[in-house]
């Protein structure tokens, strides 16, 4: 019997029958264009915000949920759970963890039979999506609320996010970019690399190419380096770029082990930070 509930926030990048698959609560990131606020898959889609992006224009916004978002996903599942477990993207670059935080303390008073557990990933994309996953794995097995944290903070180690930008205008527009932000300024028609490290827990430049293709070769060079001989897990991210992503999984799956491979788009509340255009991965290795 399931003990514990699992939650995060929109940005995870969890194919939806995966989300289904294993009860997986999301709270979605809010986004802001001309005047009107929406909840991140739910109110506006992804082709819908990137359409916007590529005009450059009166630019879309996001913004983090509250806390009483957080706590109406916390009720939803108290009915079932002795415990819940609420992941969310690094601290780093966004004050999600924050609101989970303050949610986690006002359950306290309004659901005084559950534990609620907030966890920062340190990660973002699909390398959160799976620490989620595998809290909701362990989950379903009957761990406990420990068990399960222990879950997610041991695949907090292992998780990578490599991704091709087709430009940093929009990240170094927000800020959230971080370390790459330098090259921001110098970089013309070229495709940078970016990866993120769930154990840094910021955003990396790795490499700047000329082109996509050589900035997946980078990428693929990247995942060999990384993963070796072992079987691995993957879920390929798009903004935009269905036919590339759908060429990229392939490619991956003809070149890995691959244990898990999916195909994600990007959610609307990356997306607005990110823009249109990327191309890359999340994965680990089964060591």
């Amino acid at each position: 019997m399931r003990r514990v509930g699992i939650c995060a926030d929109s940005t995870c990048c969890l194919p939806p029958e995966v989300l289904r698959r294993y009860d997986i609560r999301l709270v979605p990131i809010i986004l802001h264009h001309n005047g009107k606020s929406y909840r991140d898959g739910v109110d506006i889609s992804a082709s819908e915000i990137y359409r916007i992006m590529r005009k450059r224009e009166d630019l879309p916004t996001t913004s983090t949920p509250s806390a009483g978002d957080f706590l109406d996903v916390y009720r939803g599942l108290d009915h079932s759970a002795e415990g819940i477990v609420c992941i969310t993207l690094t601290s780093l670059q966004s004050k999600t963890y924050e609101a989970a935080m303050v949610a986690r303390d006002m359950a306290k008073e309004t659901m005084p039979g559950t534990i609620v557990e907030v966890i920062d990933s340190r990660a973002v994309a699909g390398a959160l999506g799976f620490v989620v996953l595998e809290a909701a794995r362990v989950a379903e097995e009957g761990a406990s609320l420990q068990e399960v944290c222990d879950a997610a903070r041991s695949m907090m180690k292992k998780v990578i996010l490599v991704a091709m930008v087709d430009t940093l205008y929009y990240l170094a527009r927000t800020g959230r970019v971080g370390r790459a932000a330098a090259w921001a300024g110098s970089l013309l028609n070229l495709k940078p690399v970016l990866e993120h490290n769930a154990e840094a827990g910021e955003t990396m430049p790795l490499a700047r190419p000329r082109s996509k293709a050589k900035a997946i070769e980078v990428m693929l060079q990247a995942l060999a380096d990384s993963v070796g001989e072992a079987r691995v897990h993957v879920n390929v991210h798009h903004a935009d770029e269905l036919e590339q992503g759908e060429r990229l999984k392939e490619e991956i799956g003809r070149r890995f082990k691959c244990a898990e491979l999916y195909l994600t788009e990007f959610t609307p509340g990356m997306g607005v930070h990110a823009g249109p255009g990327i191309i890359g991965f999340s994965f680990y290795a089964e060591r």
